[in-house]
């Protein structure tokens, strides 16, 4: 029976099919998104479903409530990012931009499970010696680990998913996934319906095998992973890489994860072997000065079950513009500008007339509110130009109405803060500890004035 084919409109964002093509997507509202993809009809059985199925109906009570033992790595960070191990059958997808050290990581991990695990390596975009290469410079093909690795050089999905069936590796790296093609479609690889496909086969296959699956992503211009939205929804964990690559350091962020806690943080430095460990990475986001600098303040945050220290940095200056520049890295940009609108009505400080420039150095993300008081007190000590004290850590929530509100985990974070040699925090009063920190002054504030008093 022949397969006729018609031709579908498929969004590069979310995935949707559309009958005809538009210039905004009805399902997700992004523009310019819909590609012509030629898709082949399956025919259609007559008479119902007559294939058997393997599966099974459980009742709940009859689910084994027992927890299997986690897969490590061999790598403590990436192990903390996946939750404490691997999962037996998971997906896990790792975002980055190129050359930011996705292949390197994995090609680590992987000599490391090959010592006592059966380990697939498939790539679609390097050859069996490329990839030798990069395991020769890293110092990884002496050993059990050298014999462990398998590889495979393949782009067809279905061919590859026949070497893994016979090989039946319990680790399987598929660098990456946008160069993967199905047979069933016409369309080229990389494309959406190509990349969904082909994803939706090598869960199908970890699912049914057991077998822990790798799949390396690309990253579009706006740094989200390329291709549909769906891809993300289909695996189980979804990593990104971040880092400049002039800089030494590499974060790996989990930014879905359902045997694990989600903004986990692991902190990698990039170094001629490859990728090194950092176990204290408080000590690197802290650029210890020798005296006090004008603008500068220490936060304390938490990203996934870690609190970290990092270092705030704010630049007022005044503006030859009429529109003021507001310029946030590492933070958002949008709440930068709801805070400092928080600061002239409740502060009594108006910086119409001045640029802001804040920064979170070595180039973490922070993503929670707890962020709100340490830029306020970055901003204002700039304006001022008076430092705040080198032993001095902030965090809180600020409100509209200029209340500093708590946030999770107020004790854990005042007793990291100790360990780091910080001896007085401003914390909102909603986190003060019923029995204090002991080598730490805490001043709780209610308000935005209580706190602008206090670091006075």
């Amino acid at each position: 029976m022949a397969v006729k084919s018609r031709a579908v409109y498929v969004c590069n964002a979310c995935g949707s099919r559309q009958p005809k093509w538009a210039g905004q997507c009805a399902d997700c509202g992004a523009w310019n998104s819909l590609a012509e993809v030629a898709e082949a009809r399956r025919p259609v059985l007559r008479g119902g479903y007559t294939g058997t199925s393997a599966t099974r109906i459980e009742t709940l009570a009859e689910v084994s409530p027992e927890e299997r033992a986690r897969i490590h790595s061999g790598i403590g960070e990436l192990d903390r990012v996946l939750g404490g191990g691997l999962v037996a059958g998971s997906v896990v997808l790792l975002g980055g931009d190129p050359g930011i050290g996705k292949s390197t990581l994995l090609l680590q991990a992987c000599a490391a499970l090959a010592t006592t695990l059966p380990v697939l390596y498939v790539s679609g975009e390097e050859s069996p010696q490329q990839i030798g290469l990069r395991a020769r410079r890293l110092g990884l093909t002496g050993g059990l680990a050298g014999d462990g690795i398998r590889l495979l050089a393949e782009t067809c999905v279905e061919r590859i998913l026949e070497h893994a069936a016979a090989e039946r590796p319990q680790i399987m790296v598929v660098d990456s996934i946008q160069t993967l093609f199905t047979e069933v479609l016409q369309s080229a690889p990389g494309s959406v319906s190509q990349v969904r496909d082909a994803a939706a086969q090598l869960v199908r296959f970890a699912k049914q095998q057991d077998t822990v699956v790798f799949l390396v992503g690309h990253v579009t211009k706006d740094g989200s992973l390329a291709g549909p939205r769906v891809l993300e929804h289909m695996v189980d964990t979804v990593l990104y890489f971040e880092g400049e690559h002039g800089g030494p350091f590499r974060i790996v962020r989990s930014m879905k994860n359902r045997f694990g806690a989600v903004n986990e943080l692991g902190v990698f430095a990039m170094g001629e072997h490859g990728l090194r460990e950092v176990k204290n990475p408080s000590a690197i986001f802290l650029s210890r000065h020798e005296h006090a600098v004008a603008g500068s303040v220490v936060m304390v945050t938490r990203e996934g079950t870690r609190p970290l220290l990092v270092e705030v940095q704010a630049l007022v200056d005044e503006s030859p513009l009429a529109n003021p520049r507001r310029v946030a890295l590492g933070l958002d940009q949008t709440r930068l500008s709801m805070l400092l609108a928080v600061l002239h009505r409740h502060g009594g400080i108006g910086l119409f007339n001045q640029d802001v420039y804040v920064n979170v150095v070595g180039g973490v993300r922070i993503t929670e509110t707890a962020a709100d008081l340490p830029l306020i007190m970055a901003v204002l000590s700039s304006y001022r130009d008076r430092p705040l004290p080198l032993e001095l850590a902030v965090f809180g929530e600020l409100g509209l109405s200029g209340e500093v509100r708590p946030v999770p985990n107020g004790a854990e974070r005042l007793r990291e803060a100790v360990k780091h040699g910080i001896r007085r925090a401003i914390v909102p009063q909603g986190n003060a500890p019923k029995d204090g920190v002991e080598g730490l002054e805490i001043v709780m504030v209610r308000t935005l004035s209580e706190a602008l008093a206090a670091a006075s």
